[in-house]
């Protein structure tokens, strides 16, 4: 039974999902450590597929509230807005951190890396061939998302369609590209400091990537659903700017790492 309330806030019905949430992110964390050191991934695997069918059903009350329900107000929306800035803020200082860590090494290789960089013996990527080809993708898919968002403020449906199945389909294609750089790499995580570094940034640059292009595909769902409108799209809005966000983390690994660090 729905009380009358004289507030545009949105106060959440009790829900299982955040203790269910947490219990299954420990067992997932538990069993990456037993799979670590005992070489056997089961339990990872089962907190890893409760976890996605927590994530499933939360996130699939969101946006019942959102869309059906009409808990979304415009003051709720300002409050999502400032958690995604927030989240994004504090993910930028996440590859800061990576960052951090390639240029201490990089800008002066101590007498274990034998003063050079990259390592003796390290053979880099060449920055013109698939690390440009990325590139390219990655800056594509930040004009067609952003095609997009102007087709769906227009009330461009079919455009808007068009503008989300191209930028999924570019994210999917970076990802196979760079796996394929990765079973090609003529070097490991555990090749020195440069490995260390090359693959810590780019792994989580592409884990960062796959997330964003799920995100991006469930809001080409919800947009062939018609959940969304010109005025009340703030979950696809979301979805750009994280996907914006991914972009230029690419670009800063690509000059950084790819380019000068070769």
């Amino acid at each position: 039974m729905h009380m009358h309330k004289n507030h545009p806030f949105h106060l959440v019905d009790v829900s299982p999902w955040p203790i269910m949430g947490a219990l299954s992110a420990m067992i997932t964390m538990i069993g990456l450590i037993k799979w670590f050191h005992m070489f056997n991934n089961n339990l990872f695997l089962i907190g890893t597929i409760n976890t996605i069918l927590i994530m499933y059903q939360w996130w699939r009350d969101i946006v019942r509230e959102g869309t059906f329900q009409g808990l979304h107000t415009f003051s709720v929306t300002m409050g999502l807005r400032w958690g995604m800035i927030l989240f994004i803020t504090s993910e930028v200082f996440f590859f800061i951190s990576f960052f951090w860590g390639f240029f201490h090494s990089s800008l002066s290789p101590n007498i274990e890396l034998g003063m050079l960089w990259p390592p003796k013996g390290i053979t880099p990527f060449n920055p013109t061939q698939i690390p440009l080809l990325n590139t390219l993708i990655l800056l594509s898919s930040g004009l067609t998302v952003t095609w997009a968002h102007h087709s769906l403020i227009e009330n461009n449906y079919s455009q808007t369609t068009q503008g989300l199945t191209l930028t999924v389909i570019l994210g999917v294609y970076f990802t196979i590209l760079q796996a394929f750089e990765y079973i090609e790499a003529p070097f490991c995580i555990s090749d020195a400091i440069y490995g260390s570094s090359f693959y810590m940034a780019t792994g989580f640059h592409g884990l960062h990537v796959i997330i964003g292009t799920t995100f991006l595909l469930i809001c080409l769902i919800r947009h062939l659903l018609n959940h969304f409108s010109s005025i009340h799209h703030f979950g696809f809005e979301a979805a750009a700017w994280y996907w914006h966000f991914v972009d230029v983390v690419w670009l800063f690994l690509y000059i950084s790492i790819y380019w000068w660090g070769s």
